[in-house]
């Protein structure tokens, strides 16, 4: 992760901003503001750690003199009674970062365990596991890095990085053809150079969305069955990718079927988070 990418570190300190505001009244009414302390990160679950790094820089930037020393690595499949890190120095300064940490690193290690879990469940097939912009408001930079930890593939990161012709855009435009020219000739234009995915309800139109031509075609809540037809039909011409709806029960059915990827809201919307605690020894 690239703490000097200006969306980061202004994500941090909107953090930093919410949660301490004028101050850690609990610590600074408590505790003695000069006292020194260590505490450690315990692992109260199974799963695949993630945001080492960013709970250091956390701790960095709200105290440079604490002291930070990791002993497990990015993306380390943990269990219950495994110590992440340890930190010392002002307690004042620990606290402060306490819920900042956990809140990213129990999060982003939830989005990474899951992923990985679906990852496994893929293997062999050659499809790679995609996320979406289904992410919580502010925090998407995050969650896509850890789903990258994870073994997946982040999609576009948003609206501005890659085309994607989703059926409203379809529809409003008077189909796939027209909506499909419509962007190529916005697109040469603006002089921009950005891939273009058409979302597919029907072999009907995975047939008119071969012949327009686009980088990709997104099959939309097709059954694993008629989805073999569409990647037959498409070939070589593109890419191909399967989304909605698809669930760890059926995900390898589809990855079966030869598709080049399957995209999975459920990574980041509706995860649940590692347990973590910071503790005091």
């Amino acid at each position: 992760m690239n703490f000097t990418d200006p969306q980061v570190s202004q994500l941090i300190e909107l953090a930093i901003a919410e949660d301490i505001g004028d101050g850690d009244h609990s610590s600074l009414g408590a505790i003695v503001s000069n006292e020194k302390g260590k505490a450690r990160l315990l692992v109260k679950d199974a799963g695949v750690l993630c945001g080492i790094h960013l709970a250091k820089h956390i701790f960095h930037r709200l105290d440079s003199t604490l002291v930070f020393e990791p002993y497990l690595e990015e993306g380390s499949q943990v269990k219950v009674g495994d110590i992440a890190f340890s930190v010392s120095g002002s307690i004042h300064s620990i606290l402060q970062a306490e819920r900042l940490v956990l809140n990213f690193m129990q999060r982003m290690s939830g989005i990474s365990t899951l992923t990985k879990r679906l990852v496994d469940v893929i293997e062999g097939t050659g499809t790679q596991l995609l996320d979406t912009r289904k992410t919580t408001p502010g925090m998407r930079i995050f969650e896509k890095y850890a789903v990258s930890i994870g073994g997946g593939v982040n999609h576009r990161m948003g609206l501005f990085d890659m085309v994607m012709l989703k059926d409203n855009h379809n529809d409003y435009a008077g189909g796939i053809t027209a909506a499909v020219n419509q962007t190529k000739a916005y697109l040469k234009n603006e002089d921009k150079s950005l891939k273009i995915e058409v979302e597919t309800r029907n072999l009907e139109e995975v047939k008119e969305a071969i012949a327009v031509g686009v980088n990709r075609i997104m099959f939309d809540n097709f059954t694993p069955e008629e989805m073999k037809k569409a990647v037959s039909l498409v070939g070589n011409q593109c890419e191909t990718e399967a989304s909605g709806g698809i669930t760890e029960n059926t995900i390898r059915s589809y990855a079966e079927t030869g598709v080049n990827f399957i995209s999975v809201g459920a990574l980041t919307h509706s995860v649940k988070s590692l347990d973590l605690s910071l503790k005091q020894y």
